[in-house]
């Protein structure tokens, strides 16, 4: 039976903690390497990126909104379970969509900093305005970590709000939980 989860004070960065030790710890990702220590995130928009190793050895749930995915939550996520990205299976799961997520170009600016292998993920939409798919950049990203068995990615949390929360869309404070643990 899985312990109760734990939830962390979510600060869109990429700070990782162990599930047994997330509760109200200022993070973006938790991970667990051993059984029934969910691994939680919280989201309304921003994306939460599952990881589970096909052998069992652990698990880590990602809350990858902008900031987060630029920074590298992706990858600090991965690094916490030391294993090998070829041996991962990754699960994207709603998020704002493609064809709706209008960022300036200041984000535009920090994703291309610290990897121009982002620019595809930009689409132009008016001067100094893009549509941003976070789905494409998480793929990306867990592509150069030897992350290729990569699902989901195919809702968006705005578009679809009889199934989903989007602050974005409603402004309110209602959230989604994505979980994952070793059984």
């Amino acid at each position: 039976m899985p312990a109760d989860p734990v939830w962390v004070k979510q600060v869109h960065g990429t700070t990782v903690v162990r599930a047994d030790a997330a509760n109200a710890t200022p993070a973006d990702a938790v991970y667990a390497k051993e059984k029934n220590q969910v691994c939680l995130v919280s989201l309304a928009d921003c994306m939460p990126v599952l990881l589970a190793d096909e052998r069992g050895e652990g698990v880590a749930a990602a809350h990858a909104g902008w900031r987060g995915l630029a920074a590298g939550v992706i990858e600090s996520a991965i690094d916490a379970l030391e294993l090998p990205g070829e041996r991962l299976l990754a699960w994207l799961g709603p998020a704002i969509g493609p064809r709706v997520y209008e960022v300036g170009e200041e984000v535009r600016a920090a994703f291309l900093a610290g990897d121009p292998k982002a620019e595809p993920a930009f689409k132009a939409t008016r001067p100094g305005h893009w549509l941003l798919d976070l789905y494409a950049v998480a793929r990306q990203r867990l592509g150069s970590r030897g992350v290729t068995r990569v699902s989901g990615g195919e809702f968006c949390t705005y578009s679809q709000p009889e199934w989903f929360f989007s602050y974005r869309k409603t402004g309110t404070l209602e959230r989604m939980a994505a979980a994952v643990w070793l059984a």
